[in-house]
């Protein structure tokens, strides 16, 4: 277990959630984070299919993107007021309007978004770009560039703090993680000292 205090002043949610493109790791630095810190995990796109029955690219295929988003806001919605471990969001999730105001009072409530960054160079064999990813055919390498150029802006505007991944694995993301969440707090306390003061 890392040596970082993962509590937020007695809160409800999430520890942390983390939001980032296919390829960035996000569940897989989950489950290191919910090792570390002795905390469950949930991850919306697992939410997403259990609630539907059927994997993602079969909800994309039969329904429609437009019926897996609404999908997907219902259960980011309900994991930010549920759970209180570490929360993976669909790369996509943060695309949706409503999703971004429950993320923005998420973290207005003291929660910490992190928004785990990634190249194409390193995404690329992690994803694989099988056929589980709906928005990847074609040409996937092309269409992972569009994706997270169109993205990037939307992951910085709800992230609190940003961690790149690139050549690391999960457990090193996990401890650069608990870097972040530290320096957070010392700045969120010398901010609290300076309003008082």
């Amino acid at each position: 277990m890392g040596d970082v205090d993962v509590t937020r002043d007695g809160s409800s949610g999430p520890r942390v959630v983390l939001v980032g493109p296919p390829g960035s790791g996000k569940s897989t630095v989950a489950h290191a984070l919910g090792e570390r810190w002795q905390l469950g995990v949930r991850d919306t796109d697992a939410d997403v299919e259990r609630t539907a029955g059927k994997p993602i690219a079969e909800i994309f295929v039969d329904d429609g993107e437009p019926h897996f988003r609404a999908l997907e806001h219902d259960a980011v919605r309900r994991a930010l007021v549920e759970h209180d471990g570490v929360l993976a969001l669909g790369g996509g999730a943060v695309l949706h309007a409503d999703t971004q105001e429950a993320l923005a009072r998420y973290r207005e409530l003291g929660g910490v978004v992190v928004f785990l960054d990634v190249s194409l160079a390193h995404a690329a064999p992690r994803v694989g770009f099988n056929q589980s990813r709906p928005l990847l055919l074609g040409n996937p390498r092309a269409r992972w560039q569009a994706l997270m150029e169109a993205r990037r802006p939307v992951y910085e505007q709800v992230a609190s703090v940003r961690v790149l991944t690139d050549g690391l694995r999960p457990s090193d993301v996990a401890a650069q993680v608990e870097e972040a969440l530290a320096a957070l707090r010392v700045a969120d306390g010398a901010a609290s000292r300076e309003d008082e003061g």
